[in-house]
């Protein structure tokens, strides 16, 4: 009987992680929440990357899951990682995919938990966060998930295919309508309350502000200027992210050289005039205490 080898674990976009292992309570379950076992893997020039790093900061996890911040542009094909080869190789055998970060690994087996952004904030917020700012609060569960889905969809999906090189014309009018709706419903939500799902700041509010900050330094770029004026005609939408800007946890992570690096080195659209009229100085903004602009270098 002929036997056929295993074929080698692969990936095939970021959007379908590998390693989608889980924080628990419970001893016996494997990953359970110790102090200093596990270690943050990011980016904070990627949005996955920056979003984990902003809850990190909100938390005050320094000290629980330690950080290690990896270069703006990936150093291997396939929008890989170097550095983290050796966990992706310990962690699945014959490993041949891309090196993909985020990654929270388990330092006392050398191995990846998980590579899903969402469910890394989530037990991040859940396992470490006691006694913390409660970021997911289970009254507002729903409408925090309904925010992610409304920064993905309606607003990042859709300023890609405004943007996107030889679109119809149809079809990129189509997308900004979609994308200036889902600003409108926002700036009716902020004008009502501080954050975006009522008076006090979660989860979603740092889902939005990374979502608003790609918009703004990212997608813009390929936005006609007549489109990126009307993005910013909503005061209350752009307040809120210059308030969120402003605080430590926010501003400590801004990146904006590496996130320009970042887009150059992937992008492979056309610029349109929008990429001369910015809608905020996030650098003026993101200030430390001493009210000094925040240009942090990163590696």
């Amino acid at each position: 009987m002929t036997v056929t080898p295993p074929a080698p674990l692969r990936i095939s976009t970021p959007e379908t992680p590998v390693f989608r292992g889980r924080i628990g309570r419970d001893a016996r379950s494997g990953h359970y929440a110790v102090p200093r076992r596990y270690r943050l893997h990011l980016s904070t020039a990627d949005p996955d990357g920056l979003r984990i790093a902003v809850v990190h900061s909100l938390l005050g996890l320094g000290d629980s899951c330690p950080v290690t911040l990896l270069p703006p542009v990936p150093d291997c094909p396939g929008g890989g990682h170097a550095a983290l080869r050796p966990l992706y190789e310990a962690s699945a055998h014959r490993y041949t995919g891309p090196a993909l970060a985020p990654v929270l690994a388990d330092d006392w087996s050398g191995r990846i938990v998980s590579g899903h952004a969402p469910d890394i904030v989530r037990d991040l917020a859940q396992h470490f966060g006691a006694g913390r700012p409660a970021l997911f609060p289970h009254a507002l569960g729903s409408s925090i998930e309904a925010v992610e889905r409304l920064c993905a969809e309606r607003i990042d999906d859709a300023a890609q295919r405004a943007g996107r090189a030889g679109a119809d014309p149809g079809e990129r009018a189509d997308a900004v309508a979609e994308l200036l709706d889902a600003l409108g419903e926002l700036e009716r939500r902020l004008t009502a309350h501080p954050y975006v799902t009522g008076d006090q700041l979660t989860a979603a509010d740092v889902t939005l502000w990374v979502t608003l900050l790609q918009l703004d330094t990212v997608h813009r770029h390929h936005l006609d200027a007549g489109a990126v004026h009307r993005v910013a005609e909503h005061p209350a939408v752009w307040d809120f992210a210059r308030r969120l800007t402003a605080g430590p946890a926010f501003a400590a992570h801004l990146d904006l050289d590496g996130i320009a690096r970042r887009h150059q080195a992937h992008c492979r659209g056309l610029e349109a005039a929008g990429a001369a009229v910015q809608i905020l100085d996030w650098a003026a903004h993101a200030a430390d205490a001493n009210g000094v602009p925040v240009r942090a270098d990163r590696p």
